[in-house]
C-alpha cells in the first residue's frame, strides 16, 4: 500500500502540476531512431560537422589554458565573461547596426536557455504568448513548460501577417506577455519576415505595449536575397529582446549564446534566474569562444565557407525535390538558414508515413508538432545543411518513392 499523499504510479515522487505541460521533443525522439549510418537524416537542425573549425578551437583552448591558467577554470560572473560581452557588443554593431552596451548582454547556455529564462521571468500560468504559425518547436516547449497559452498567428511565405497581429490585438481583451518571432530563415519553414512587415509588426507591438523576443540563430547564414533590418534596430523597438548564438556559426556543442535586454529591471531578473539555473555559463568555454572569434577576419571567413557549402546543399535539395517528389507537393525556397518546409497532398499524414520513410533509410520531421493549435498533418521539415549533395540526392529519392507509394 502506498503512503498517504503519494501517487501510486510513481511510488515516491509526486510531480509538480506544471509537468503535465512537459512534452518530449519530436525532433529529439526521431534522432534516436535515425542514428543508424544507413539512414540519411534530414531531421535534426544540425550544422555540417566537417565544417567545424576544430583546429582553431583547439588552438584557442590551448591558448586559454596557457595564458589564463587557473582563471579559465574558476567560477565566473553570471552575466558572462566581460571580454566576450564586449566582443558581442562590437559584433552586433558591425553586422546588424544594433547599438547596445555590455551591461545589457547576458551570456547563456545556448539560445534554448535564453528562451527558458525569458519564460521563467515573464510567464505566469495562463499567460498568453503570440507567435507565427508554424513556430519553432523548442520555443513552444519552453513557453508551455511554464504553463503559457501560445497563440499562433497566420503567416505566409513572407512571415507573420501584420494584419493578423493587428486584428488579434484589436479584438482581444487580454494583453499578451510576449510576441516571439524568428524573422530570419525561420525554423521550421525557412521563410523570412519581409522588411516592410518588420516595421509594421514592431510599430504595432510598440503601440500596444507588447514586448518582442527576436530569436536570430540563422541570420548570418544568408545565401541569396537582400537582408532586412533586425527588429531590435528599428526605431520603435525599445521593448525588443535580441537572442543570438554561436551554435550555427561556430559549433553547437560549445553552448554559448547571448541575450540583449535593453530594459534594466528585466535584465537583472534574467541574471537572477540564471544564477538559480546554473550560476554562469562555462568560464572555460566562454574564454575559448572569445579566443577563437577575436582574431580579425576569422569569423567572417569561416561564415563565408559555411555559406558557400550550405548554398550548394540547399540548391541540391531543391533540385532533388523537383526530380523525385510527386506532383501536388510544394516547398519553400529559403534564402538562408538550415531548413525548407514541404507541403504534401492533404490525403497524406507525414507522421503516419514516418515509419515507412525510416524503413526506406531516410528521416525527416513531421510538421504537426510545429503548428500551434491547428491539426495540420500534411507538412514536414527537411534539413539540408548536414548531408552532402550526394546523400541529399539519395535521401530525397528514397523519400520521393515513399510519397509516390503512399499516393498509389
Amino acid at each position: 500500500m502506498s503512503a498517504p499523499g503519494l501517487i501510486p504510479s510513481t511510488g515516491v515522487f509526486r510531480f509538480a502540476a506544471r509537468t503535465r505541460h512537459l512534452q518530449p521533443s519530436a525532433i529529439r525522439e526521431i534522432l534516436k531512431v535515425a542514428e543508424s549510418p544507413e539512414v540519411i537524416s534530414f531531421a535534426g537542425g544540425l550544422p555540417a560537422p566537417d565544417l567545424f573549425p576544430v583546429t582553431e578551437i583547439a588552438e584557442a583552448a590551448a591558448a586559454v589554458l596557457r595564458e589564463a591558467g587557473p582563471a579559465a577554470l574558476q567560477y565566473g560572473v553570471s552575466e558572462g565573461h566581460p571580454v566576450l560581452r564586449e566582443w558581442i557588443v562590437g559584433h552586433l554593431a558591425r553586422t546588424l547596426g544594433l547599438a547596445c552596451r555590455t551591461d545589457q548582454v547576458l551570456v547563456v547556455q545556448g539560445s534554448q536557455q535564453g528562451l527558458d529564462l525569458v519564460a521563467k521571468v515573464l510567464i505566469d500560468p495562463g499567460d498568453l504568448i503570440l507567435t507565427e504559425n508554424p513556430a519553432y518547436l523548442g520555443a513552444l516547449q519552453a513557453f508551455r513548460a511554464y504553463e503559457a497559452q501560445v497563440v499562433g498567428l497566420e503567416s505566409d511565405a513572407e512571415g507573420l501577417l501584420p494584419e493578423a497581429l493587428e486584428h488579434w490585438l484589436r479584438t482581444q481583451s487580454v494583453r499578451p506577455k510576449l510576441l516571439y518571432l524568428t524573422p530570419n530563415f525561420q525554423n521550421p519553414t525557412g521563410t523570412c519576415l519581409a522588411a516592410e512587415r518588420r516595421r509594421a509588426v514592431v510599430a504595432l507591438a510598440a503601440q500596444h505595449g507588447l514586448p518582442v523576443l527576436e530569436d536570430d540563430p540563422y541570420g548570418a547564414l544568408r545565401y541569396s536575397g537582400a537582408p532586412a533590418p533586425a527588429l531590435a534596430t528599428l526605431a520603435e523597438a525599445g521593448g525588443c529582446l535580441y537572442l543570438g548564438t554561436f551554435s550555427k556559426v561556430l559549433a553547437p556543442g560549445l553552448r554559448v549564446a547571448w541575450l540583449v535586454t535593453p530594459d534594466r529591471a528585466l535584465h537583472e531578473k534574467l541574471v537572477t534566474a540564471k544564477q538559480a539555473a546554473d550560476l554562469h555559463t562555462s568560464t572555460f568555454t566562454q574564454r575559448v569562444v572569445t579566443a577563437a572569434v577575436r582574431p580579425p577576419g576569422f569569423l567572417d571567413a569561416h561564415v563565408g565557407r559555411l555559406i558557400a557549402t550550405y548554398r550548394q546543399r540547399r540548391d541540391a535539395m531543391i533540385a532533388a525535390l523537383e526530380r523525385h517528389f510527386p506532383s501536388g507537393c510544394t516547398w519553400t525556397r529559403p534564402d538562408g538558414g538550415l531548413f525548407l518546409w514541404v507541403t504534401v497532398p492533404p490525403s497524406l499524414d507525414t507522421q503516419s508515413l514516418l515509419p515507412a520513410a525510416l524503413a526506406a533509410g531516410v528521416a525527416y520531421v513531421p510538421g504537426a508538432p510545429f503548428w500551434v493549435d491547428r491539426p495540420v498533418h500534411n507538412t514536414l521539415r527537411l534539413n539540408f545543411s548536414h548531408a552532402t549533395p550526394e546523400r541529399i540526392e539519395t535521401g530525397i529519392r528514397r523519400l520521393g518513392a515513399v510519397l509516390h507509394a503512399a499516393l498509389g
